[in-house]
């Protein structure tokens, strides 16, 4: 979904396909069938953008047989569907019965990680819409925090990696006229956990096409302030590539038995959901949120928030709520003013299956009923701060 922003320019909207998993060229393209353009006929538009996931198989596939990056193109255009970002942080496996930690590897001091990332770049050039030339990438926020803390050749290893990327993107940019950004996007337990983490390691390395991707939920989970947050990103000139679009978890009063009860049903196998509390004393935390819940680990005196991707339009039942308010003064800083911040926005909910079985959709069409609701959101808000939706 386009829309025009007051200044002039172009402003993307688009749903993260890995909600959707697939390792191979053949589940992308039934993904693109059974779901991505279900979610463009429900919204009755021409032209639905996606964020697209590209597992390391489904990758390798197209960069070495160019016919069928020919044909993936083609039936982009065929199912009405676009394609201006990617989402490069899985690297396989995200559809597993549980990915964990596994999410994390190879994080950016391994050599399969640039690969990949490289791989990407030049996939999503020959992707993009004729009419578009600026394509964005989100990645890893280097690396989980362990063993990388405790490894003194991790920075030096992630730095000259992301420096090699840069030049590489820069002589796709010269070849193909397309300009590729990487956004490294923090998440509570990694290396870079906060925008200001961020703010050292992307001076260090010095490149305008390397940023950082801004996710809602990750931002809430980790208690930050949107305005102070985008406020040292400016001021450090750090580019916001792009922004995921994403809520998390809320529990106001997590002492209670009741609260305990209701988060503990969103602590399932699959993924890993962070908790935080913000304490007098500085950010407290657990990896994962069964720890959490089972008490003793987090002071409960303060709220909790979990890395859990609630759907936006659709926040948890009393006693818990979403951070969808985070999320909303986020994106009137980012697009609200005289100039966007960024131009690539992605809602990314992939955490639709792994709700509490009374909420999850049962069926194709529940959930594309759902990503389109939250699609509808994100657009009314991007209405509602100026930005007018075009066909």
């Amino acid at each position: 979904m386009r829309f025009r922003h007051p200044d002039g320019s172009i402003v993307h909207l688009s749903y993260c396909t890995n909600v959707h998993p697939a390792e191979t060229l053949d589940g992308v393209r039934a993904q693109l069938r059974d779901h991505c353009e279900p979610v463009r006929r429900r919204l009755g538009r021409d032209r639905l953008g996606i964020g697209l996931w590209l597992a390391r198989d489904a990758a390798r596939a197209l960069i070495n047989d160019p016919a069928e990056l020919r044909a993936l193109r083609a039936e982009l255009d065929s199912r009405g569907l676009e394609v201006v970002t990617l989402n490069g942080f899985p690297y396989e496996g995200f559809g597993a019965d549980e990915v964990k930690y596994r999410v994390y590897r190879p994080d950016w001091t391994e050599p399969e990680r640039l690969a990949h990332t490289t791989d990407l770049a030049r996939l999503l050039a020959a992707l993009l819409p004729d009419d578009v030339t600026e394509g964005t990438i989100s990645t890893l926020p280097l690396a989980w925090r362990t063993p990388y803390a405790t490894d003194p050749g991790a920075a030096r290893t992630a730095r000259t990696a992301l420096t090699t990327l840069a030049q590489r993107l820069d002589a796709l940019a010269e070849l193909t006229g397309k300009s590729i950004w990487i956004g490294l996007e923090p998440e509570p337990g990694c290396t870079v956990e906060t925008t200001a983490d961020a703010i050292a390691p992307l001076t260090d390395v010095g490149h305008e096409r390397i940023g950082i991707c801004v996710d809602t939920c990750h931002l809430a989970t980790s208690f930050e302030d949107p305005d102070t947050a985008l406020d040292a990103l400016t001021a450090a000139g750090i580019p916001v590539v792009k922004s995921q679009l994403s809520a998390a978890l809320h529990a106001e009063h997590p002492h209670l038995p009741e609260v305990r009860t209701a988060l503990a049903a969103f602590a399932e196998p699959r993924f890993l959901h962070q908790t935080r509390t913000r304490t007098a004393a500085g950010l407290r935390g657990t990896d994962d949120l069964d720890e959490a819940v089972a008490g003793g680990a987090l002071p409960d005196s303060t709220p909790w928030r979990a890395h859990f991707h609630v759907p936006l339009h659709a926040p948890p039942a009393p006693p818990l709520t979403s951070t969808l308010p985070v999320l909303r003064t986020t994106l009137a800083r980012l697009v609200g003013g005289p100039v966007p911040l960024t131009r690539h926005l992605e809602v990314e909910t992939y955490t639709w299956q792994a709700l509490p079985a009374e909420l999850r959709p049962r069926t194709r069409t529940q959930l594309a009923d759902g990503i389109a609701a939250e699609l509808t959101l994100a657009r009314d808000l991007l209405v509602d701060l100026g930005l007018k939706e075009l066909p």
